[in-house]
C-alpha cells in the first residue's frame, strides 16, 4: 500500500484473556470430541465428556457475549446488510481490514459456528444410538422416535460443523497470504493493529 494511502494504525489489546482462552479451550474440545465421534472407542464414554466441556464454554460465551469487553460482545459485531456487503467488496484489495473485532463477515462465521454447536450439543443430550449403550444423558425426556431423529440430525451436523470449520481456517489463510493480515496472533496475544479512525472504536 503507497504510504500515502496507509490509513493511521495503532496497536490496541482487542481480544481480553478469557474470550482467547475460551476460544483455545473450544478448539480442542470441538476437534477432540469429532475425532472421538468419528474414529474412538465404541463405548463413547470420553467423546460424551468432550461435550459437556463444550456445552459449558458455550454458555460461557454466551455470557461474555453481554457483559465481556467491547469487541466480544456481540452488540460489536452485529452488522446489516449493508454494512456487511460493502465489507464484501473491500475482500479483493490486497491489504489488510485493520477491523477493530469481528468484521462483518468474520461476525457471520462466529454466529454460524455458535449456532451448529449449539443445536450439536442438543442434539447430542437426547440422542439414542440404538445400542442401549451410548444415548444421551436426556434421552428419557423425549419419545424413542424423536430420539432416534437426534441421533441423525446429530450426525448430519457434524458434517456441517466440520464445512465450517475447513471455511473458517480457508478464511485465515486467505486474510494471512491475500489480505497481508494475521488473524491467528492477536487471538493468541490479544494485540491487533487497527485503523485509529475506525467507526467501531
Amino acid at each position: 500500500m503507497p504510504l500515502q494511502d496507509q490509513p493511521p494504525i495503532e496497536t490496541r489489546c482487542i481480544w481480553d484473556l478469557p474470550l482467547r482462552l475460551f476460544h483455545w479451550t473450544l478448539v480442542v474440545c470441538v476437534v477432540t470430541g469429532w475425532m472421538l465421534g468419528k474414529f474412538g472407542p465404541k463405548i463413547m464414554t470420553l467423546h460424551f465428556y468432550a461435550g459437556y466441556a463444550v456445552i459449558g464454554l458455550l454458555a460461557f460465551r454466551i455470557l461474555w457475549g453481554f457483559v465481556g469487553s467491547r469487541p466480544a460482545r456481540f452488540s460489536h459485531f452485529l452488522f446489516g446488510p449493508k454494512k456487511t456487503l460493502a465489507y464484501v467488496a473491500t475482500l479483493p484489495k490486497r491489504r489488510p481490514s485493520y477491523w477493530p473485532g469481528h468484521n462483518p463477515v468474520g461476525a457471520l462465521s462466529v454466529f454460524a459456528l455458535l449456532g451448529v454447536l449449539i443445536l450439536q450439543v442438543g442434539t447430542g443430550l437426547f440422542i439414542d444410538a440404538d445400542d442401549f449403550i451410548n444415548t444421551g444423558p436426556l434421552v428419557d425426556w423425549v419419545s424413542y422416535d424423536t430420539a432416534r431423529a437426534a441421533a441423525g440430525l446429530h450426525y448430519r451436523l457434524s458434517l456441517l460443523l466440520l464445512a465450517l470449520i475447513v471455511l473458517h481456517l480457508g478464511a485465515i489463510l486467505f486474510y494471512r497470504f491475500w489480505k497481508r493480515e494475521n488473524l491467528v496472533k492477536p487471538m493468541v496475544t490479544g494485540w491487533k493493529e487497527v485503523r485509529k479512525d475506525h467507526p467501531d472504536m
